[in-house]
This record gives structure tokens, sequence and C-alpha cells, in this order.
């Protein structure tokens, strides 16, 4: 698998996330319950996490041989 394929698994898990975060924004804006209020809104948090992240290396991997491209330095060794 190239970078540039790997990139486009990683922009694909992006949508998923995404689309489940919508999801959830959804039951949370509609839930009256405390408890599943909180446990929706770690659940958010988390995906939000994973897609940033999902995001970042969509970009590292699809431009990383690219000439002037500044690397996020969250992942370089």
């Amino acid at each position: 698998m190239t970078l540039l394929e790997l990139s486009a698994e990683y922009r694909s898990h992006a949508h998923a996330l995404d689309l489940r975060i919508c999801q959830l924004q959804y039951r949370l804006e509609h839930t009256r319950n405390a408890d599943q209020r909180c446990q929706l809104e770690e659940r958010i948090h988390m995906l939000s996490t994973m897609l940033r992240e999902a995001r970042e290396l969509a970009v590292l991997t699809e431009r990383y041989y690219d000439r002037g491209y500044r690397r996020n330095a969250k992942y370089t060794i």
C-alpha cells in the first residue's frame, strides 16, 4: 500500500467518524437523561479526537513526499 492509498483510507475513516459524531450529537440534543448525556458527551469527545488525528494523518500521508511541505511535528520521530 502506498502513502497515497493510505491517505484515502484515513479520509474514508474520517468521514465515517464525522458521520457517527453527527448522529451522536443529534441524540445528545434529544436526550434529557443526565447519565446518558454524559456518556454521549464522552463518546463525542473521544471520536472528535480520533477524527482530528485521522484528518491530520490523511494530510501527512498525502503530502509526505511534497517538497516544502512542513510536516506536523506531532508525527515526526
